[in-house]
């Protein structure tokens, strides 16, 4: 359990993509896909699979089987920009979503919309928010997830402070962080610095 920062060569190129301020929404949105897909190879690294037999062209061989079942549950809005590399690799994925307002003065967030399956007990429960900033999105999200009674639960986003990550890890010990870096800290307004500016805006172009 703890902080997983991906140290690939791809997933460094494509975190530059995303942190330039000159990078237009489209290829801004090329390369959240592209990192996210990375993240996510590393994010599921643990799941449990079956061995059975399947008849190649040429002989029958051994192969294996993803056993989990995952439910990822985007975080509104900006995480909704992260579900499509999920959706094409995890399979039989099935897909929620928490809607949190975070008090600017607090840092405490406020749940404003949950649409969960119904079927979350016992499977791998992965958030995806591009961004850890304060940790009170995070720590209102996995709440809202534990009371559904998953297998784990973890994390995926794109850059984290060293304040969200103590706050996460502190309030909940057992959760999985996986990001591609780990930035310096939050400023006086709680942007991450050196950061990316506000993920939401720069993939929606708003």
């Amino acid at each position: 359990m703890g902080l997983h920062v991906i140290d690939h060569p791809l997933v460094a190129h494509y975190l530059t993509r995303l942190r330039d301020r000159d990078t237009a929404p489209d290829e801004f949105r090329e390369a959240s896909d592209k990192i996210i897909t990375l993240l996510l190879y590393e994010a599921t690294r643990d799941l449990r699979t079956r061995a059975f037999r399947v008849n190649t062209p040429l002989e029958e061989t051994e192969g294996r089987a993803v056993t989990d079942s995952v439910v990822a549950v985007p975080i509104l809005r900006a995480g909704l920009g992260l579900m499509a590399p999920v959706l094409e690799l995890l399979p039989e994925v099935t897909v929620g979503y928490i809607g949190l307002e975070r008090d600017e003065r607090t840092a405490i967030a406020s749940r404003y919309y949950v649409k969960l399956p119904p079927d979350i007990r016992g499977k791998v429960a992965m958030i995806l928010d591009p961004m850890l900033a304060t940790g009170g999105t995070a720590i209102k999200a996995v709440e809202i997830l534990k009371e559904y009674g998953p297998q784990s639960v973890r994390l995926v986003c794109v850059v984290a402070a060293p304040e969200g990550i103590q706050a996460l890890q502190q309030a909940h010990p057992n959760v999985d962080i996986f990001a591609a870096a780990r930035d310096r800290q939050l400023n006086a307004a709680k942007y991450i610095m050196p950061g990316l500016g506000d993920y939401g805006d720069r993939l929606f172009g708003t």
